[in-house]
């Protein structure tokens, strides 16, 4: 089963990203640490709009799950009251708790607030539509979010060893999504360009989304001529793209200029396509250039940390100097006061 073995691998890769707790003691026989906690409650935004995505149930709750969450919310829109099966069956195999048909910023404001039926949560993760987008913006602060995604987008460089065929349906893949997404090709080779126009123009109308693919290849869109492939990563750094594919013949000598972006695919037999299902990863990626300083979706995001410090009576006498002067400095002499009375230690 397809959905079995995209959440197996799914499982598998966010295993590897569980922090554990942490501490040690200095010379002073002081106890430093920290201590690792997954979050209590979070609510999962699944959209349902325009189709219906199982996949986005694995790759939000799966990492959640890792990470020890102790109970899964739902909610997903359904339209005419009925419910995709692959998003429910996506929805045991990932541990979701209770799901609730529910979408929209109503949705969000549910999870946020809570109401008589949906318990509020501290966390809401998931992508949606630009309704559900501005109403993450609004209850940010009554709960945590994972990001406020924008409409998906891919950047591909090709250095014309590419077959034309595969990069056009790669442009075609994230332009499927909505009439808002992007699909963007770099290339320095003229005639390789050429050839993917020329491929774009013959396969679109094979394709079942072609009216929504071409709405955003029209509007946001664009196969671009690059001087060489220095200036093509260059650009990728000043987009920070949610998805970069790097279909050249030697991808790694390119890898470590990249320095932004939300996932970057190595090679031709490495389509977007395969990371948005089964590759591992969470396909929940930093849009609208916030990889510049945004992450991809991991079981970091359901994980909180606490520091943890213990004084021993020696090692508070010599930190408490410290403070004391510190705390003088800045004009808060309770603050001293409270180190100072710990300068000597019990006897």
């Amino acid at each position: 089963m397809a959905l079995a073995a995209a959440a197996e691998r799914v499982r598998d890769f966010h295993l590897r990203q569980k922090q554990e707790s942490w501490d040690y003691h200095d010379a002073h026989g002081n106890r430093l640490g920290q201590r690792v906690t997954a979050l209590d409650r979070v609510g999962i935004y699944v959209p349902g709009g325009k189709a219906s995505y199982p996949s986005s149930v694995l790759m939000n709750a799966i990492p959640a799950r890792v990470a020890g969450v102790g109970e899964i919310l739902m909610t997903v829109p359904a339209p005419g009251g009925a419910l995709n099966p692959m998003v429910l069956a996506a929805a045991a195999l990932a541990g979701v708790d209770r799901v609730f048909t529910v979408g929209g910023a109503q949705a969000i404001a549910a999870l946020a607030f809570g109401t008589a039926t949906v318990p509020a949560v501290d966390k809401i993760v998931g992508p949606g539509n630009a309704y559900v987008a501005a109403a993450k913006r609004q209850v940010f602060g009554q709960v945590g979010l994972d990001m406020v995604a924008g409409p998906s987008e891919v950047l591909v460089i090709c250095d014309g060893s590419a077959d034309p065929d595969w990069i056009a349906m790669d442009l075609f893949s994230q332009a499927e999504h909505d009439e808002q997404a992007q699909a963007i090709l770099l290339t320095p080779d003229a005639d390789f360009r050429a050839r993917v126009e020329a491929s774009i123009a013959r396969l679109l109308p094979t394709l079942e989304r072609r009216d929504i693919i071409a709405a955003a290849l029209a509007g946001r869109g664009a196969l671009i001529l690059v001087r060489d492939l220095d200036e093509a990563i260059a650009l990728a750094n000043r987009i920070a793209p949610e998805h970069l594919e790097l279909a050249v013949a030697d991808p790694e000598r390119w890898l470590a200029d990249v320095r932004h972006a939300g996932a970057i695919f190595l090679g031709c037999h490495t389509p977007e396509a395969i990371g948005d299902y089964c590759a591992g990863p969470s396909h929940v990626l930093p849009t609208s250039a916030t990889a510049r300083f945004s992450s991809p979706l991991g079981v970091h995001d359901f994980q909180k940390r606490t520091s943890i410090i213990q004084c021993s009576p020696a090692g508070a006498a010599v930190l408490a100097a410290t403070a004391s002067v510190l705390a003088r400095g800045e004009s808060l002499t309770a603050h001293a006061r409270s180190a100072e009375y710990r300068r000597k230690p019990e006897s």
